[in-house]
């Protein structure tokens, strides 16, 4: 932990950017919460269910082509104070949905919300290598992590409480009035990084970064491999878990309040205990435990208290995962392009995340368990395992640190 703080003391900068990415991602799984409770008591089904933990993802995917190229031309600042205020916009008018009839327009500002978060997230991802660089990015991605970690812990474990004791109405509000906290934060922002000024047309900067990609193809292969953590993307199998096999045990806000934050326990807890043990010869035992721990949640995910345990086991690889292979990916691209492929790689991840989520939804509908479906996902990284392998038999990947 103490080199997490003496990063944060050398760096100014990426300290205030902590602090605004603790309370916007507390925000936006505060309310997270409260879609999914405000679901369940319109009495949907489980594919809308899933479409909407899809279109968490979905919004990112079709913004991402656009947000590189905007990046890597426009003052960062501007952009996180326009996306801030998108964000608040959104979150308000999530208050006006009270029927089944308004879901259309539930869809739409999800979409919007999660459009806006995940823009935000990609510029401040695009800032950290043009601020560190080598084992200090590799730390700062790590507390990017562990912010999103415990935001999601304290977020959906408050957040199911407030919508269990005062209603999804006061969970929106409650909501607004942070990112409001996180706007004033952006607007005391001093980024000192210089933007190249680009007269390029927007579709010839893509077009260039994807030349570059075929260049350097180590690229697009740690883009996938970094995509394969979208496999956790549980919320809907969270969602239905404690509707089918909880409901009884204890309330459904709070319920999905609790299992999703004992799975962020660990993944607060696990870059804490495996950052500086992973490197790029033990990156394939982390693929492999956490193919074990979501295939051991699968087991006894019908049972509420083994499944509380069983996600702390599931959490504790998935940060560490995130946030090195993010980083071998940051190691390996050119400075010029960072905004673009981060762009690129966060289209690659979501579209994971919503295609799984999409999965979870099919796969119901076709009567397979919970269990078998949390099987299914863990299997994937035992391929990425395998995978992995193979890409370290035909490229040359450089150590972070040891450039």
């Amino acid at each position: 932990m103490k080199r997490y703080w003496n990063l944060l003391a050398l760096e100014p900068l990426l300290a205030r950017l902590s602090l605004i990415q603790l309370i916007a991602y507390f925000g936006a799984w505060f309310s997270n919460v409260a879609i999914y409770t405000l679901l369940i008591q319109l009495h949907v089904n489980a594919s809308t269910i899933a479409f909407v933990a899809a279109l968490h993802f979905f919004a990112g995917v079709l913004q991402a082509p656009l947000s590189g190229v905007i990046i890597d031309r426009i003052s960062p600042k501007k952009l996180m104070i326009f996306l801030t205020i998108t964000e608040i916009l959104a979150t308000v008018s999530l208050i006006s949905i009270d029927d089944v009839s308004k879901l259309g327009w539930l869809y739409l500002l999800v979409f919007i919300r999660m459009g806006a978060a995940s823009f935000q997230f990609t510029v401040e991802m695009s800032l950290l290598p043009k601020i560190v660089e080598g084992k200090a990015l590799q730390y700062a991605n790590e507390i990017h992590s562990i912010i999103w970690s415990f935001s999601y812990t304290f977020g959906m474990a408050l957040g199911g409480a407030v919508v269990y004791y005062i209603g999804t109405t006061y969970a929106f509000l409650l909501d607004a009035l942070l990112f409001l906290v996180v706007l004033s934060l952006v607007l005391m922002l001093k980024i000192e990084i210089e933007i190249k000024k680009n007269s390029e047309r927007f579709l010839t900067m893509m077009g260039d970064a994807f030349r570059y990609i075929q260049r350097e193809p180590i690229v697009m292969h740690l883009m996938l491999l970094h995509a394969v953590v979208g496999f956790t993307a549980f919320d809907a199998l969270v969602v239905l878990s404690v509707e089918h096999y909880y409901s009884s045990v204890v309330a459904v806000s709070l319920g999905i309040g609790l299992v999703n934050a004992f799975r962020a326990i660990g993944l607060t807890v696990g870059p804490l205990l495996l950052g500086e043990w992973v490197n790029l010869h033990r990156l394939k035992f982390l693929l492999i435990a956490e193919a074990l721990a979501i295939i051991f949640w699968g087991i006894v995910i019908e049972h509420f208290y083994l499944s509380l345990m069983a996600s702390v086991l599931v959490g504790l690889v998935t940060t560490t995962l995130w946030s090195y292979t993010y980083t071998l990916l940051q190691e390996h691209t050119h400075y010029d392009y960072y905004g673009r492929v981060v762009a690129y790689n966060d289209m690659i991840f979501l579209a994971t995340g919503g295609l799984v989520s999409l999965l979870i939804g099919f796969l119901v509908d076709q009567q397979f368990g919970l269990g078998v479906i949390a099987s299914l996902l863990g299997s994937a990284f035992g391929i990425a395992a395998l995978y992995y392998t193979w890409i370290r038999s035909h490229y040359s990947l450089k150590e972070i640190g040891n450039q």
